[in-house]
């Protein structure tokens, strides 16, 4: 693993340690938590199609 991924998992952690705890607060409904993790899911799968797309 060189640096470059080190440090980018470094600031995925930070900035989910960051956001985790409002997104939880907000999401109390199981259905509503349910619903905008998914929309989270969603939006990472297209950014990361996006980026292998990109790098090939």
């Amino acid at each position: 693993m060189s640096t470059d991924q080190i440090m980018s998992a470094i600031f995925l952690i930070a900035v989910l340690i960051l956001i985790l705890p409002g997104f939880l607060s907000t999401n109390y409904k199981l259905k509503e938590f349910l619903r905008n993790l998914s929309i989270w899911a969603i939006i990472t799968l297209v950014i990361i199609v996006i980026i292998y797309l990109i790098s090939l």
